[in-house]
């Protein structure tokens, strides 16, 4: 794969929402460790700051407010326990299930990760006029939607971090459910697209292209393989080494995967060519330019 095919492929790459989501929530992951002291969970403190305005809460109001499962909620409710930050006492209502309040320490400690928090939105916007910045946080809350909690807290509401992440989460999980039937997932189908624009390539290079390591690109290449979509070809210029070529059959799944992948947004943003999208698309390819800079 020259370098034309290269940028040729991340340019597809970039029209797709799903994907550009993908890459701006690890972005706002690797800025996480970056920016927020040692041990900071975001979650952590999305809880904390949920607790601030009415305490005790259950860790299912809890889950609903900051846009996770009941499964992730429970294991940072553990560890802020361990931590000395919450108490976390039986439900006097249910027993089967947990109410949270904030100890003297997590209402402290809330006020100390304030500051790294202001830093990473900082950081997240600085490409950004306060009108494009503001229009990101409206399509990304769009693409949240009803998962978006009327009691979730106006500081997370008004987090690019935080959406980012809940926008990613649940347009993957919503392109996973549509693409189960296909025996697909959302990174196959980027894959493909990669693939159908950039041309034969090796799984080296496609690792570098999709920002992914080797052993993921082996995984997927091993799925796509047994779908007959792709097959591992000799290269002719270096015989140890293989390419990855497209089988005339990925063609009409691309295809079919392009309308699900339409549908999956079309009732909150509308076809490929509304405003939303088009708007959505540009300030998420904005955004990983100004992190990748």
């Amino acid at each position: 794969m020259d370098e034309t095919a290269r940028r040729a492929a991340l340019s597809e790459l970039y029209e797709l929402p799903g994907h550009l989501l993908w890459r701006a929530a690890a972005r706002v992951y690797v800025e996480l460790d970056r920016i927020l002291p040692g041990g900071t969970d975001i979650h952590a403190y999305a809880v904390l700051v949920a607790l601030a305005d009415e305490e005790p809460q259950t860790q299912s109001s809890l889950a609903r407010m900051v846009c996770v499962s009941g499964t992730t909620l429970t294991s940072v409710a553990q560890t802020l326990q361990r931590d000395g930050l919450v108490e976390r006492v039986r439900n006097p209502d249910d027993r089967r299930s947990y109410s949270l309040t904030r100890t003297a320490e997590g209402r402290s400690v809330v006020h100390t990760w304030a500051p790294h928090v202001r830093r990473l939105e900082e950081r997240l916007n600085d490409s950004f006029s306060a009108a494009d910045a503001t229009r990101l946080r409206e399509l990304l809350a769009q693409l949240v939607g009803d998962q978006l909690n009327p009691r979730t807290p106006q500081v997370l509401r008004e987090s690019t971090g935080f959406l980012v992440t809940r926008a990613h989460l649940r347009a993957h999980r919503e392109f996973l459910a549509a693409l189960e039937p296909l025996g697909l997932e959302p990174r196959h189908y980027g894959t493909l697209r990669a693939l159908r624009v950039a041309g034969p390539a090796t799984q080296g290079q496609l690792a570098g292209l999709l920002e992914v390591s080797p052993a993921t690109v082996v995984q997927i290449v091993d799925h796509l393989e047994k779908r007959g979509l792709v097959a591992r070809r000799r290269d002719p210029l270096d015989r140890r080494a293989y390419r990855l070529h497209l089988i005339d059959d990925a063609d009409a799944v691309l295809d079919e995967v392009a309308v699900i992948s339409t549908e999956v947004l079309a009732d909150r943003f509308g076809g490929p060519r509304s405003r939303d999208r088009k708007d959505l698309v540009r300030l998420l390819g904005q955004l990983l330019s100004s992190l990748d800079g």
